[in-house]
């Protein structure tokens, strides 16, 4: 597959989802060191064959088949000493998970493997597990058929899309409750006023948020609703917040001009050294190297027609 079919900006270090694709699954051989490089979408990395190591903030790790790591937008990583290194790269933007996909942040496992897992302490925006052997064959079926389904209509096969990656999530969650141990979270449903408060944080990002404000729009006393969702997502809501914030500040800064100060209040720290301590505990870098390593030089889009759909492909800027 040449870069020319990806619906992706690949051209430096940072990648963007083509406007107007929903999903990519795409095949992609690592036979040489592949630079750090950060991207504005999700990235779930499967391990086909060969070996390699992943450099990410959480470290030098070694990969083998099976292997799978799932990274949120903005996280930074890499490969090196890679040894017939194959990867099937399953991308897909933040809006399917908030639309056609927000059903999964009401399930325990899918819940913990694409919303609260990667945004745990420990997690820096990333979540890493393996796969059996079966369950990575059936899992590269689905991703050969998002493949396929990239050539096709969105508005036709948006069912066959959302349920693929359903199918692999499905794969995923299992096998990150069987890696990762007890997972935080209650047994059954999670508690509606979860849900409702992460919509609540997300829709106004820029809102002076307070604990006791958002308890009170839930009907909610303060501690209850820290121990629902803290129960349900390992962090509280405030925590929570920290973290969509930093992944809205990276954003920001990989694709477009503003000064940081400026990103800052955008995304709710108009307190500069604030937004600089919160961006560096998520990312491990400030703000203003992340933008300089992986944003120098901008990109915009451009609109194209394929299989009836408009969509867009990369131009230099």
């Amino acid at each position: 597959m040449s870069d020319d079919d990806l619906p992706l900006d690949t051209s430096r270090d940072q990648y963007h989802f083509i406007d107007g694709a929903l999903a990519y699954a795409g095949y992609h051989h690592h036979h040489h060191p592949a630079p750090v490089h950060t991207h504005s979408f999700v990235e779930i990395a499967f391990v086909a064959t060969g070996t390699g190591v992943h450099q990410s903030r959480a470290g030098r790790q070694e990969l083998q088949v099976g292997d799978v790591m799932l990274l949120r937008p903005g996280v930074w990583h890499g490969y090196d000493s890679c040894h017939s290194l194959e990867l099937y790269n399953c991308c897909f933007g933040t809006e399917l998970l908030r639309h056609e996909l927000a059903w999964t942040r009401e399930d325990p496992l899918l819940g913990y493997l694409l919303w609260t897992g990667p945004y745990s302490a420990q997690g820096h925006g990333m979540l890493r597990t393996h796969l059996d052997p079966e369950a990575l064959r059936e899992c590269e079926a689905h991703l050969e058929a998002l493949d396929v389904l990239w050539h096709e209509s969105v508005s036709q096969h948006r069912g066959d899309i959302v349920g693929r990656l359903s199918l692999i999530f499905g794969h995923l969650g299992r096998a990150v409750a069987r890696t990762h141990g007890p997972l935080p979270g209650p047994a059954g449903p999670v508690h509606p006023a979860v849900g409702r408060a992460m919509r609540m944080l997300e829709s106004r990002l820029a809102y002076a948020w307070t604990l006791t404000e958002l308890a009170e729009l839930l009907h909610l006393a303060p501690g209850y609703l820290v121990r629902l969702f803290k129960d349900a997502t390992g962090v509280p809501p405030m925590a929570y917040l920290a973290r969509l914030r930093a992944e809205r500040a990276a954003t920001l800064l990989l694709h477009s001009d503003e000064p940081i100060t400026v990103i800052g209040q955008t995304v709710g720290w108009s307190d500069q050294n604030y937004f600089a301590r919160r961006f560096r505990a998520h990312y491990g870098l400030s703000a203003t190297r992340y933008r300089a390593q992986f944003a120098a030089r901008s990109s915009r889009l451009r609109p194209y027609r394929r299989s009836g759909n408009t969509r867009a492909e990369p131009q230099a800027g």
